[in-house]
């Protein structure tokens, strides 16, 4: 097939981790794809790093004549690539394909929502989702139920496909543990708690950094260390050091920022922490730390649910829960066995192949 996935996403974060990597995928399995990217951004950037056929595009203009230029060259695409696909991964633009779909171009329009907020259920909107997209994809059950149910979205044209991560670079590595935890001078009675991604307030660090602060500083834990496994983004690395000093956490923190053995990185832990306040809709950070095979707990955001077990969240922002559950890792050897177990189980079916296959089957089910 001849494939164009929108990923008209200015950084890179999950939506367009989710773009390229399926993009990469049916790359891979034979198939033609072009990537639409805008120039310029950290996706841009990361697409032609990965050799994939990226082509800038001004789809998130509100200019009217940049509308039209962007159009023709959609137009003129369409006719040289003549694609049976079309999935797009922002809602911005969405209109135009939708628009090109109508004049009779003849590919199937999908359109995957990654992002955290449910789109409104107007007029314009459930006609663009239910009437115009031949399928909508959603990575959680939560967006699902509110397609299926606001928006009125017909069952048979909403399809749950989460994001699978690449088994072969996130796994286990033994030696890789033994590595970083020297580098960072965690002892071997030490128990690490990782917390991955990018410095925002959205990700819970100052919350976590508070948690288990009340472990070390009032209920003893002394041997419990936390691995930050990140670096400055919407919020500064400076920023993110003042908390560790407010909470009195400085010598039990270590913040890695940017290093190229994420997986071994993550081996180093003992156990995984996902505390957003909101968003996680695709969790790539949450499928690479089960792929690593180490127990995680997390909020009860966004996909989080589908891939945890109810025991294993607390509510997003709740220092108190988040301190508990931390509280019965350090007492209960047994828990963390548990929460590796149903880690292994929800991966068992979440690798890259998975990701692939749920996506050509709903690709080629428009041709059957």
């Amino acid at each position: 097939m001849v494939i164009i996935q929108v990923v008209n996403v200015r950084w890179f974060n999950a939506t367009a981790w989710y773009g390229l990597y399926l993009a990469r995928l049916l790359r891979d399995a034979g198939h033609k794809v072009v990537v639409l990217t805008q120039a310029g951004t950290d996706t841009h950037r990361k697409a032609v790093e990965w050799g994939l056929d990226a082509r800038p595009a001004n789809l998130n203009t509100a200019n009217p004549l940049r509308l039209v230029v962007t159009f023709c060259r959609l137009v003129a695409l369409l006719r040289k690539e003549k694609p049976q696909i079309v999935n797009c991964h922002r809602g911005e633009g969405f209109f135009l394909w939708g628009l090109l779909k109508g004049l009779g171009f003849g590919f199937k329009l999908v359109r995957t929502r990654g992002d955290q907020r449910p789109p409104r259920a107007d007029f314009l909107n459930r006609f663009l989702h239910t009437m115009v997209a031949d399928a909508v994809v959603v990575t959680n059950s939560r967006m699902a139920r509110h397609f299926l149910s606001a928006m009125r979205t017909p069952e048979d044209r909403v399809w749950l496909i989460q994001g699978g991560v690449d088994r072969e670079r996130f796994r286990f590595d033994p030696a890789g543990r033994e590595r970083v935890r020297a580098r960072y001078g965690f002892g071997p009675r030490e128990t690490v708690v990782a917390l991955l991604g990018r410095f925002d307030a959205v990700k819970g660090q100052r919350e976590t950094i508070e948690a288990v602060s009340r472990l070390v500083h009032k209920q003893g834990y002394r041997h419990i260390r936390l691995m930050l496994l990140g670096f400055s983004s919407a919020t500064g690395e400076a920023e993110v050091r003042g908390w560790l000093k407010e909470f009195d956490l400085e010598r039990q923190a270590i913040i890695t920022g940017r290093v190229d053995d994420v997986a071994a990185c993550i081996s180093a832990a003992d156990v995984g922490i996902v505390s957003s306040l909101w968003s996680e809709t695709i969790a790539r950070a949450a499928l690479e730390i089960l792929a690593c095979g180490r127990p995680l707990v997390s909020s009860d955001v966004g996909v989080m649910p589908d891939l945890l077990p109810p025991e294993a969240l607390f509510k997003p922002g709740d220092v108190d829960a988040m301190a508990k559950m931390l509280t019965r890792i350090m007492d209960e050897p047994v828990f963390m066995e548990e929460l590796r177990r149903a880690g292994a189980v929800t991966l068992s079916q979440l690798s890259g192949r998975d990701f692939l296959q749920r996506t050509l089957t709903l690709y080629e089910g428009f041709f059957d």
